[in-house]
């Protein structure tokens, strides 16, 4: 078995990927359409939309298989994405590069495959939408420009996916994609008997940016903090702009003191920002943290009306001091 080789975009192409907030979500019907039809197209018992990540293969859609992930190692979608045209291995067992991959010699016993890269918006290959089938097939060239076409339309439903989910502005997730990664990840906590946290932040006296630098330096701020959030925070954290000058991050893996130690280092980072700057402002926030309760948050909604909350009493004490 060979091992592919890693693209020359890897770093940019799994950052991509990783930018794109939809590894480990669940399915949906606007890909699930997708591999259903190409099955039926090419009368294959299995098809997936398959995202090379770091160190496995992850599949958004799949039809006609059980796992939803696969190492990398014996990825045929991770040789997929090396190849700007569609790959095909008409007999895995003729192949040496797979002959006897565990894929291959084992369950699902994959003879053929075929899969076309599926490209991000700035052009890196993410994965595949790929057919596999345990017997040999050939795949004519009528064949290579059907799966193409259809790739491009799992291309359009990703680009519509990302829109959808990602605040213009900020490219943070807006609401709707914020509540929708951070109510996966709460899942995986309860799963898993995992602490987490929430961060609500509201952006102090922004109307006053507005009113007296003007809308593109709100727009500069709005920006800004959502930069300094994403610097003081882990990959793995879900963060979002939830509208207006409101945002939330959602800590996964991270009780309450670890929580109060991060916001620690982001007032101090906040603090540099200001100090470094001559913008005639500082970027001041109020903030409610809430550590994830079983007892009384059963969705990242009930977490974010309780942070929401403590945020509007930080504020209100704020205004109130002397």
């Amino acid at each position: 078995m060979k091992i592919a080789d890693i693209p020359v975009d890897e770093q940019a192409r799994v950052a991509e990927l990783h930018s794109l907030h939809i590894l480990d979500t669940p399915p949906e019907e606007r890909f699930d359409r997708l591999t259903r039809l190409a099955r039926r197209l090419f009368a294959v018992p299995i098809a997936v939309v398959s995202l090379v990540d770091a160190k496995r293969q992850w599949f958004k859609s799949r039809i006609g298989v059980e796992p939803h992930e696969t190492g990398r190692d014996v990825s045929f979608c991770a040789h997929a994405i090396l190849r700007d045209d569609v790959m095909v291995v008409s007999d895995a067992l003729e192949d040496p590069r797979f002959q006897d991959n565990p894929l291959v010699v084992g369950d699902p016993f994959v003879r053929f495959y075929a899969g076309c890269p599926i490209r991000s918006p700035q052009g890196h290959k993410l994965g595949t939408l790929c057919l596999l089938d345990t017997i040999p097939r050939e795949f004519n060239d009528d064949d290579r420009i059907m799966l193409a076409d259809l790739t491009r339309m799992v291309e359009q439903e990703m680009a519509a996916v990302h829109l959808a989910t990602m605040d213009e502005l900020t490219k943070l997730s807006n609401r709707r994609g914020f509540e929708s990664l951070s109510q996966h990840a709460l899942n995986m906590c309860k799963r898993l008997g995992r602490p987490a946290s929430l961060l609500y932040f509201d952006l102090d006296l922004f109307k006053q940016i507005n009113d007296r630098f003007g809308h593109a330096e709100g727009d500069r701020a709005l920006v800004n903090f959502g930069r300094i959030l994403m610097a003081n925070f882990r990959e793995s954290d879900v963060i979002g702009r939830l509208g207006g000058d409101e945002f939330a991050v959602f800590l996964t893996n991270t009780a309450g003191q670890e929580t109060a130690t991060v916001l620690a280092h982001l007032d101090a980072a906040i603090n540099e920002y200001n100090h470094a700057g001559k913008r005639g402002y500082d970027l001041l926030y109020s903030v409610g943290f809430v550590e994830y309760n079983p007892a009384m948050h059963d969705t990242i909604g009930d977490l974010m009306n309780s942070a929401d909350a403590l945020m509007y009493q930080h504020k209100k004490r704020r205004r109130e001091a002397p």
